[in-house]
């Protein structure tokens, strides 16, 4: 059987029981990288046999994998923290050991980005974005589709892209949007923000470090207090200076906090 281990996010305790027993009794521990589990390993006592899988491993190490498998061996996925395949490696080989007609389970732990939507006071739906794209255009679109959301998002982001991605936000979103900042989750030094755009803006900027989660509010409640014909006078303010009904949707989506698409049906 392969299993889906979920391992600490930075305190060592949090752990299941069940966790604990997998890893000492499967035959091979599938790690994103060796010499980090192994200090989880190390903590709690546990000899088991490592291999490196990692988001570059070729093609080979999957098929070893499934080979070992399917000799009968047990073999436990870890990443370096949190939940496998959330925004770690994975994927591909669960698809595969999955279409070998092999068992797969997954033992439920530690993730970062359900901790953050706790702390935020989330209940209900929400979005997970994780890390942000690193090409322009494709990241230009998530920051629209988020924008747009209806329901929370929640976004990952590294110590030094966060400001970046703060003022993103807050050019696309004005200042006023209500946001989480959540940082070294479980560990010592965690610290949890809470406010809008604007003051997230002014707080987390310079030589930052840690790891970061982002809870974004969705537009749902700013958006319902927009009627059409709210939009409909910023729209044609725009037409009178010259706009395009393109860029006046737009600029009227800016202003009010409302998606593109519905200022843009008010142009037709």
């Amino acid at each position: 059987m392969l299993y889906i281990v979920a391992t600490p996010i930075g305190n060592l305790e949090d752990i299941t029981l069940r966790a604990l027993r997998v890893l000492k009794e499967v035959d091979y521990i599938a790690a994103e990288d060796t010499r980090h589990t192994r200090k989880l390993l190390t903590h709690y006592d546990i000899k088991t046999r490592l291999v490196s899988f990692h988001e570059h491993s070729k093609e080979e190490k999957q098929d070893w994998i499934i080979g070992e498998l399917r000799d009968g061996r047990d073999i436990a996925l870890v990443s370096d923290a949190g939940t496998p395949l959330i925004s770690d490696p994975g994927a591909v080989l669960v698809r595969k050991v999955i279409e070998q007609g092999i068992a797969v389970t997954s033992l439920p732990g530690a993730c970062a980005a359900i901790t953050a939507v706790t702390l935020a006071g989330i209940g209900g739906s929400f979005c997970f974005f994780g890390f942000l794209s690193k090409k322009t255009g494709e990241r230009k679109r998530q920051i629209d589709e988020i924008k747009s959301s209806a329901i929370p998002t929640v976004i990952y982001e590294s110590p030094h892209a966060l400001s970046a991605t703060l003022q993103a936000f807050f050019e696309a979103m004005g200042g006023q949007r209500h946001i989480v900042v959540a940082k070294e989750l479980t560990k010592l030094h965690e610290r949890v923000f809470s406010g809008t755009l604007d003051e997230a803006c002014g707080m987390f900027h310079g030589d930052l470090k840690g790891e970061y989660v982002l809870v974004l509010d969705g537009c749902a409640d700013e958006a319902a207090e927009v009627s059409d014909s709210d939009i409909a006078a910023a729209i044609n303010a725009c037409l009178d200076v010259g706009m395009t009904k393109k860029d006046a949707a737009k600029a009227a989506s800016d202003k009010l906090g409302i998606s593109k698409n519905r200022a843009y049906r008010l142009t037709l």
